[in-house]
């Protein structure tokens, strides 16, 4: 369902409220074939709509003609790596591929300061294996 995104992909978390609530991610993975998994500084007013209403969606464009939303339902999990992690269960994906354009390059994150850089694998790192185990959706 969910196909693979390269590390260092910028993706969007769009969450619901009174508007819409978009924020780019940059440490988001695909931990199953139905599941993402974020981690989001605890500050981020997307936490609190996460926990008032879990619908949400993930947009991930990325080179390699990777173009989706992933729609679905969130759960706020616990820390990991100084950040919170959340899970994305995914109900449904839209591809916006089509055959009339290919999309050769996504936005990609490149950390500027070497501590940020090393957090955000760190951060990946934690993801992965909190992945390993995570029950099936």
């Amino acid at each position: 369902m969910l196909t693979n995104w390269p590390a260092g992909t910028v993706t969007v978390l769009v969450t619901a409220g009174e508007r819409p609530h978009a924020i780019p991610v940059s440490a988001a993975i695909r931990a199953a074939p139905a599941v993402a998994l974020l981690g989001l500084a605890r500050s981020r007013e997307s936490l609190r709509r996460l926990q008032d209403d879990p619908a949400a969606a993930l947009v991930v464009l990325a080179a390699g003609d990777v173009a989706f939303t992933a729609h679905g339902r969130a759960t706020v999990l616990h820390e990991v790596a100084g950040v919170v992690a959340v899970r994305l269960d995914v109900e449904d994906v839209q591809d916006h591929g089509q055959p009339t354009f290919v999309i050769e390059d996504g936005v990609r994150w490149r950390w500027t300061d070497d501590g940020a850089a090393r957090r955000d694998e760190e951060v990946r790192r934690a993801l992965r294996a909190l992945a390993d185990t995570l029950p099936p959706p």
